[in-house]
């Protein structure tokens, strides 16, 4: 039990890692306008006025993050490997729903956000597993 929650937690580091790494990307080829970030109406007022594929950039952060999370977590754990995966999918629809929240995104990019992790992170999981699979010994 213990073994796969800590395996749970790496799967979100896991998935932090790409969704920074994705973000600090996208930052390079979607750079912000010029000017400070007073309060979060600038803020809000910048993501409404975001290119689409920088929306479409933060969008496949998530869903990557999803499948490489589920996959590591899936790695990890020996027991019930495939509910830590899918615990790491759940946890970034919690995130998206936070961070949609926060700041209004366009209605695609949340349906899409919440929609898409929690299936991403099964897929992640399955890889896991067949991997696993293939390097068992015969």
């Amino acid at each position: 039990m213990i073994r796969t929650m800590f395996s749970v937690m790496l799967g979100m580091v896991a998935a932090m890692m790409v969704m920074l790494g994705l973000e600090f990307v996208g930052s390079w080829m979607f750079p912000l306008p010029a000017g400070q970030l007073a309060t979060d109406a600038d803020l809000a007022e910048i993501v409404a006025n975001a290119p689409i594929g920088k929306l479409v950039w933060v969008l496949s952060g998530w869903l990557l993050a999803a499948v490489c999370g589920g996959w590591v977590a899936a790695r990890l754990a020996r027991v019930r490997r495939m509910s830590a995966a899918i615990a790491v999918g759940v946890l970034i629809v919690l995130g998206v729903i936070g961070n949609a929240w926060m700041l209004p995104h366009p209605l695609w990019m949340t349906l899409l956000g919440v929609i898409g992790p929690i299936p991403l992170a099964w897929c992640g999981g399955r890889l896991a597993l067949r991997r696993r699979r293939a390097d068992a010994p015969v």
